[in-house]
């Protein structure tokens, strides 16, 4: 290796990348909290979305990549020894070798620029159009019907077989399950 090659691997060692890390299950927020008051700079990308918790529908972040975040992190400046003790973080990314493997850039800005976006929120409603659900309380308990739509936050409007015709019937969200 020439002196200018040599000189060009230390200057691109210098240049702060993006990389991955892998968290312990569950653990990913709390991973990224630690890293950050640690002082490092972190992408962990979430998303919103509506979950059934004691039969109300509540919107919950979850992230995009459930055991993994992304860390910025520069070969010579940055201290790396504090990662991997750091509390919810179960090691560096390194793809097979002894060396972590930097993600690309574009990946990570793509990711930064559409997960700020602002999303269509019927695209992470708890039920979608179509989707079988049962009935979990009130007369109609324990049939099979089909999901219509939202109506508001509270409500929905669910097709029920009923006298071999589908009739449309207005309900709580709360009392629908996922069929499975």
């Amino acid at each position: 290796m020439s002196d200018s090659e040599i000189r060009q691997a230390e200057a691109d060692d210098a240049v702060p990348r993006w990389y991955v890390i892998q968290c312990k299950g569950g653990e990913s927020f709390r991973a990224a909290e630690h890293l950050a008051n640690q002082g490092y700079e972190i992408f962990h990308p979430v998303l919103q979305v509506q979950k059934k918790r004691r039969g109300k529908l509540e919107w919950v972040s979850e992230p995009l990549f459930p055991y993994y975040l992304f860390i910025r992190l520069d070969r010579l400046a940055s201290n790396w020894r504090p990662i991997r003790s750091t509390r919810g973080v179960l090691k560096i990314v390194t793809f097979g070798l002894d060396m972590p493997v930097p993600v690309s850039d574009e990946l990570v800005e793509t990711l930064l620029t559409h997960g700020s976006a602002e999303e269509d929120a019927t695209s992470n409603v708890y039920f979608r159009a179509g989707e079988a659900v049962e009935i979990t309380e009130g007369p109609f308990k324990d049939l099979q019907a089909v999901f219509a739509s939202h109506k508001g936050e509270e409500r929905a409007i669910v097709l029920l077989n009923m006298l071999h015709k589908q009739q449309r019937l207005e309900m709580p969200v709360g009392q629908l399950r996922r069929r499975d």
